[in-house]
């Protein structure tokens, strides 16, 4: 193997090996502490234009299995680790890490202290980074002036597609696809609805000529405020008072079309272990998120008001509208690498659409 190096911003320099594909990566440097659910983060469209970094020490162990896939294909920028197991172990594996990542050309870096990055990190806020291979030369005004563009259009499907449960079809709902995980449709499918999946761009017309009991505004990457043209067509919808799902950007897209401020976080959350307090009840869940961005919630619109806040940082986690049949939450009550204890929240919009 080959020696590699991770060079942050702020000039800090890692020595490692490379595996995966070879190459360079440059991109925004983030960590995830997910202690399973690799193959659900490599797959993850949130994670479009980063470097993600895993906190957990090793990983590969149950190799690559499609099954698990979160989207057809990878939408990380590079892949660190602090180690990845050469010889998984599990009934269902079909391959391994290193050569998945050379497959989809994606560069991976192991044998750094990733504890150390993610200190940094976290003390000084994400910041971009670069991988490079032994004898290449490097600046830092490439990383410096990376900036990750154009993350919705990259991920968002290229048209309409209708998805019918197997049994009966309880409500119809359209998905605003801004990163749809395949997890989140499932769980749809599973409660028993039709779903029609339409681009992040679609106009709010379209969506009232497809009649949905329901709207859901999907997870997704990117800067929110970036993205005022989606959220004037869900402001649409807020005021034909459409009943509403929204989770990550989608919340955040949701709060911006009610006049609510976002903002980037100093390094985010992402991880299937981040605690939501529910203020209705004062109950602590255990979450599934990846974002980073978040909505600003000391000056709210009048009708809306908290009601998750994020354990740690005490960070917007969901937002009630009063008078408006609306459920928006920052985290993943779906996610399959994570807890499912916050699925009453379906139940919720279901509630919202049989009114």
């Amino acid at each position: 193997m080959q020696k590699a190096y991770l060079i942050l911003e702020n000039g800090t320099i890692f020595e490692g090996t490379g595996f995966g594909a070879s190459g360079e990566a440059v991109g925004e440097i983030v960590f995830t502490t997910g202690m399973a659910g690799y193959l659900e983060t490599l797959t993850d469209p949130c994670f479009y234009g980063q470097i993600v970094v895993q906190t957990f020490p090793s990983i590969g162990n149950y190799g690559v299995i499609s099954d698990d896939f979160d989207a057809q294909r990878p939408f990380v920028k590079a892949y660190i680790v602090r180690e990845w197991c050469q010889e998984p172990s599990n009934y269902r594996c079909e391959g391994d890490l290193d050569t998945f990542l050379k497959q989809k050309n994606i560069v991976g870096l192991c044998g750094i202290d990733t504890r150390q990055l993610t200190k940094i990190i976290r003390e000084n806020g994400v910041m971009n980074g670069k991988i490079v291979s032994e004898g290449s030369s490097f600046g830092l005004t490439d990383i410096k002036g990376y900036a990750i563009e154009n993350a919705i259009e990259s991920v968002t499907c290229g048209e309409e597609k209708t998805y019918k449960p197997q049994g009966e079809t309880k409500f119809r709902v359209v998905a605003l696809d801004l990163g749809l995980r395949k997890s989140m449709l499932a769980q749809l499918l599973g409660r028993g609805y039709e779903v029609t999946v339409v681009p992040a761009f679609t106009k709010a017309e379209r969506i009232f000529e497809l009649a949905p009991d329901g709207v859901v505004l999907t997870q997704g990457p990117g800067d929110p405020s970036e993205y005022t043209a989606i959220s004037d067509e869900i402001k649409k919808l807020v005021e034909k008072k459409m009943p509403i799902f929204a989770v990550g950007m989608g919340h955040e897209l949701l709060a911006a079309a009610h006049g609510a401020k976002t903002y980037k976080l100093k390094y985010g959350h992402r991880g299937a272990n981040q605690p939501v307090e529910y203020l209705k009840t004062g109950k602590t869940f255990i979450t599934s998120q990846n974002h980073g961005y978040g909505v600003e919630h000391i000056v709210l619109p009048d009708n809306a008001k908290p009601v998750f806040v994020n354990v740690n940082d005490q960070s917007c986690e969901g937002l009630e509208y009063e008078g408006e049949p609306m459920v928006s939450v920052q985290f993943d009550p779906e996610l399959d690498g994570g807890p499912l204890d916050t699925g009453f929240l379906y139940d919720q919009f279901e509630q919202f659409m049989k009114q």
